[in-house]
């Protein structure tokens, strides 16, 4: 089969396509012919060798890539629950893989899957699951009821705003000025351009300062500085995290792919709370070209390569 890797760790130029075997399932793990895959920021961190340096993960003479996945079941090892044939997600959240998603075939521990939802396509399903898990894990986490999301038109931005909005939060988002209508539509109750000074900003709606945010955009500092005093920093990103400042509790999210939440996501896309969004799909012989696209900024929504 054809699989996307990196050797070299040095950014996009580092991603290569190769022919190896066909995994196959162990115990408690499904095969997946892979539909789509998309393409995530941490896929470029593990490219340009950031996770090594981070020290989230060993060196290694190979680093598989892709976290997510949308496909079916095509083949599955003892103790597993789901069928072949059964069109699935998947996250792969292991770091030191040699093989991932971004691949003809990808072998995941069957608690990391999930059934597809029925009303998108597989390519938007594929956007689902990184980036629909740990905005759905860093809202779960927050107490309080006003809530900044930062880089909230971006991937876990965007679901971030959905989701707290379920939840009944109310939500301040930080994004690009062009992007205020989508955020809005997203359901943001207010709207901050993320070239304000944004504790300024976002006191406004906020005088005291938001009971939390979800700091998707990774400002830091001028995040945490919107934030009430004894207030909660959600931090979804490996690397120095902020210091605790004014009894703020910050905490630092590494997703956790589980069936449950994935299901639970899931249910949110097919009952329309949540959407999906694919910028552009890519062979999956051209994902060095969607890895250059995705590092150069600016794209709304997944770059999604497809087998």
């Amino acid at each position: 089969m054809r699989a996307v890797v990196a050797r070299r760790l040095d950014g996009p130029e580092a991603v290569e396509l190769i022919e190896t075997g066909v995994p196959e399932p162990a115990a408690g793990q499904v095969r997946i012919k892979v539909a789509a895959a998309a393409v995530n920021p941490v896929d470029l961190a593990v490219s340009n060798g950031m996770l090594v340096e981070f020290g989230l993960t060993a060196p290694r003479p190979q680093f598989g890539l892709g976290w997510d996945v949308a496909g079916t079941v095509d083949a599955t090892g003892p103790g597993t629950q789901l069928q072949e044939g059964e069109r699935v997600i998947g996250v792969a959240d292991l770091l030191a893989q040699t093989l991932k998603t971004h691949a003809e075939y990808v072998v995941l521990n069957a608690d990391a899957v999930a059934r597809a939802p029925r009303t998108v396509e597989l390519d938007h399903a594929a956007t689902l699951g990184l980036n629909g898990l740990t905005a759905l894990q860093a809202v779960k986490a927050l107490a309080g009821q006003t809530v900044l999301v930062t880089g909230a038109a971006g991937g876990v931005g965007g679901y971030a705003v959905e989701l707290a909005k379920h939840f009944g939060k109310t939500v301040i988002a930080s994004a690009a000025a062009s992007d205020e209508d989508l955020v809005r539509r997203l359901g943001a109750d207010h709207f901050v351009d993320r070239n304000e000074d944004l504790a300024a900003a976002v006191r406004r709606y906020a005088p005291a300062g938001v009971d939390a945010v979800v700091d998707a955009a990774v400002v830091g500092i001028a995040a945490q500085e919107a934030v009430r005093n004894g207030g909660h920093h959600i931090h979804p990103q490996g690397g120095t995290r902020p210091p605790h400042l004014r009894g703020i509790t910050v905490e630092q999210l590494f997703v956790n792919a589980n069936t449950e939440e994935l299901n639970e996501l899931v249910a949110l896309v097919d009952a329309n709370v949540i959407s999906t969004r694919v910028a552009e799909t890519y062979p999956l012989e051209d994902a060095a070209t969607a890895y250059k696209r995705l590092a150069e900024g600016g794209v709304r929504g997944r770059l999604v390569l497809l087998p």
